[in-house]
């Protein structure tokens, strides 16, 4: 509900008076919110956002233009925008039923054009967006994003904005390598793991991380390292030197946090990931 107020003016003869002010109450009937489907977001994840106009009145709203900023922020004087709009993505509902898809158009934000909302009823917009480059990461970062209802018959525009959360989170990776690659019968092998964390938060002994491997050909005997201090059986692990089964003791294996800067010349997002390194020699 908005205030409004009006006052006349009456010019006679060189002389001017004014009418009393009248004051009216104007009733805005069409309202709007947007929800995420999911509160937070890791690197390369997806965002799924609803934004439903509700119209409380008797008279349909026709022509509206949905405008979303994807989040867009500012980073030492730069706009970034974090959030890329997923072609193909978006679909529009009257009244909970299907209908075509209106126009869009996708660069530094998303407009839809062409949105009705009939009379007590609803309309809702759905459509997805990929976490990008321009993401931050780090713990207690968060993506707010406005989406803006404009239109000839809308008094003032509507603004639904919703805000979602860089998750807490470990996200390991691990890669293996084996030298040599050739190697003659009683010789040596080493294999390397190399645990990588592209997340906000350390794995800790609490994340309980174990890494097995099956050896073929077995080796008999092993020594293991863990980020270059000496593992022994079974405190930190255990083999079986028959079947050359390896499997480290859950919580023995950790990993820091990612840590993040930007390019300096794009302002895109850089992980540099946390790395543990799980190295197995033995003789085959």
């Amino acid at each position: 509900m908005a205030t409004f107020y009006n006052q006349a003016t009456l010019s006679y003869n060189g002389n001017t008076t004014t009418s009393n002010i009248t004051t009216g109450e104007l009733v805005e009937v069409l309202s709007a919110k947007k929800h995420a489907v999911l509160p937070d977001y890791v690197a390369g994840d997806a965002a799924t956002y609803i934004v439903t106009i509700v119209n409380s009145g008797t008279v349909p709203f026709t022509d509206l233009t949905l405008t979303d900023d994807l989040g867009a922020y500012t980073n030492t004087g730069r706009t970034l925008v974090p959030l890329t709009y997923v072609n193909g993505s978006l679909k529009y509902y009257i009244n909970g039923i299907l209908q075509a898809t209106p126009a869009i158009t996708a660069a530094d934000n998303l407009t839809v054009t062409g949105i009705s909302v009939p009379a007590n009823g609803n309309a809702a917009v759905v459509y997805q967006t990929a976490i990008n480059q321009f993401a931050p990461l780090a713990s207690g970062s968060s993506i707010t994003n406005t989406a803006r209802i404009s239109g000839a018959n809308l008094t003032n525009d509507l603004l639904a904005t919703e805000q979602i959360t860089a998750a807490d989170t470990a996200m390991l990776t691990i890669s293996k390598s084996v030298s040599p690659t050739t190697v003659s019968e009683n010789g040596q092998l080493t294999y390397t793991f190399v645990i990588q964390n592209n997340g906000n938060t350390p794995a800790t002994a609490a994340d309980t991380v174990v890494v097995t491997d099956t050896f073929n050909p077995v080796l008999d005997p092993i020594t293991v390292t863990f980020n270059g201090t000496a593992w022994t059986a079974p405190t930190n692990y255990t083999y079986d030197k028959t079947t050359g089964a390896f499997a480290s003791v859950a919580g023995q294996i950790t990993v820091p946090a990612a840590t993040y800067t930007r390019d300096p010349v794009t302002e895109s997002l850089i992980i540099n990931p946390g790395v543990s390194v799980l190295t197995i020699s033995g003789t085959v």
